[in-house]
């Protein structure tokens, strides 16, 4: 019971922190939008898909290989020989890119930023010091030091926010936001790697494990790439194809739809360490039992957030946005809140891939899709515009959900619960009825909506008993003070 509650504990720290850095992106898109010109907001879409990219391949998996690798490390010097093995690669590859970034600003710039080429040399910067900080904010997610992760997190997308709506407020416009988030970022490095080095000390590192640590990360890294592929390539598509201000009428959408995200981003940070823990100690019914609560407490959130998004998108970006942006890109929101839930499921289910270290099957799973995804965007955005650029991103993410649990369930088999399934799907029909019975315009309206929804769901799954008594009770034993 220790270990689920402490699990359960950093769930919750994870989740606050993940709560506010996905909703920062909601929170700016007021700002954003009714400040900036439509084609302005399309590049800081740009901006935030390509700070996705590139340390997702500049990286190699090394971020993500020191949390399997030194989760279970003791020893200082083993900790010292690790951690700064990899920070040295990633910090040689960063730097390498970033050059390469500022000598090709003006060709960046004439694809992807409307010929800015001031945004494109901030760009540059930026992703050197988010890799760099991607790194060493997997440190203490690595020793699951939560709270410090947690904490630093919410500092960074509180600092970003803040710096952010300052400079666009201030009249520099999309310039003055991205010198905002490179500030940001900047500010969270110097202090985070201070900590660090206060910790563990400096060691100059001799690259003992190095091959095997870019043997186990480097296979993720087309994984990666792919993935990029089927979550933000359709931005680059349609800013090629279509323009940059059918970018920025398509982001909105897309964030509000994909916010589901922020129910499954304290499992994604926190199943690795602690499934790695159980299943090296050959536990595997404690593994079983982490990966079937993790399944349902995302569903529990994820099926009934697709509905009400999907419902409510059409006032809620009228909101967030303009009246233009909504009336152009509402129909985005269902398809990335269905994709999202499949998303989401998968991310639970595939970390039995990476228990076996069988990384190369997740990568070419994703690669894939992403071939599917990219044909697809090209054939259809010219025809149906962004809802085409929608609806591939969902088929892609269906895709992946099916030959992900496929491929995952040859290793290990849980139960996914599939009667709480069908009666979150039911109680979510039910909760829909009041929506179209309300159609709601204007926030207090929608707000209104929201909550009577979310009573309406709990009683009906109450009732229908898709939480049962004894997992009530677990649950109360678990977060009791």
């Amino acid at each position: 019971m220790h270990e689920y509650k402490l699990f359960a504990q950093r769930i919750g720290l994870v989740g606050l922190a993940n709560l506010l850095t996905s909703f920062s992106g909601i929170l700016l898109v007021p700002i954003l939008a009714k400040t900036l010109s439509i084609e302005e907001y399309g590049i800081w879409a740009q901006i935030m898909v390509t700070i996705g990219l590139i340390p997702s391949i500049v990286m190699l998996g090394l971020p993500y290989t020191m949390v399997r690798f030194l989760a279970g490390a003791k020893k200082r010097e083993e900790i010292q020989e690790g951690f700064y093995s990899i920070a040295a690669i990633i910090l040689v590859t960063s730097a390498v890119t970033s050059f390469l970034l500022l000598f090709s600003s003006k060709w960046i710039a004439a694809l992807l930023f409307n010929d800015n080429i001031i945004i494109a040399n901030i760009l540059s910067f930026i992703i050197l010091v988010e890799c760099i900080n991607s790194l060493v904010l997997n440190f203490f997610r690595t020793f699951q030091q939560i709270r410090k992760y947690s904490l630093f997190l919410s500092i960074q997308t509180v600092l970003n926010m803040l710096f952010v709506a300052y400079f666009v407020l201030a009249d520099y416009g999309i310039n003055g936001a991205a010198i905002g988030i490179l500030i940001s970022k900047s500010l969270i490095l110097i202090i985070t790697t201070s900590i660090i080095i206060s910790k563990i000390g400096f060691k100059i590192p001799e690259f003992r494990n190095i091959k095997e640590y870019i043997a186990f990360g480097l296979p993720t890294v087309p994984g990666n790439l792919s993935s990029w592929v089927v979550t933000s390539s359709d931005r680059y598509i349609i800013g090629i194809l279509l323009g940059t201000a059918y970018v920025g009428y398509y982001s909105p959408g897309y964030a509000l739809g994909s916010i589901i995200q922020v129910f499954i981003g304290p499992l994604g940070l926190l199943l690795p360490a602690t499934l790695s823990k159980y299943y090296d100690e050959n536990d595997m019914e404690t593994v079983k039992t982490v990966l079937k609560y993790s399944l349902k407490y995302f569903l529990l959130f994820g099926i009934p957030s697709a509905f009400g998004l999907s419902l409510l998108s059409k006032p809620m970006l009228v909101i967030l946005s303009t009246p233009e942006i909504a009336l152009q890109g509402y129909l985005v929101t269902p398809f990335l809140a269905i994709s999202s839930v499949f998303f989401g499921a998968l991310v639970v289910i595939s970390h039995i891939i990476i228990l076996e270290k069988k990384t190369t099957i997740t990568g070419s799973i994703y690669i894939l899709a992403a071939i599917l995804n990219f044909v697809l965007n090209l054939i259809l955005v010219p025809h149906m515009g962004i809802t085409g650029a929608a609806f591939t991103t969902m088929i892609a993410y269906l895709v992946l959900f099916i030959l992900g649990t496929h491929y995952s369930f040859k290793y290990i088999k849980f139960d996914i619960g599939l009667q709480f399934i069908m009666k979150s799907i039911f109680a979510s029909i039910v909760m829909s009825l009041v929506i179209f019975m309300w159609n709601p315009e204007g926030l207090p309206s929608v707000l209104a909506v929201v909550g009577v929804c979310a009573i309406v769901y709990a009683a009906v799954l109450l009732l229908l008993k898709g939480i049962s008594r004894e997992e009530i009770a677990f649950f109360r034993r678990l977060f009791r003070a």
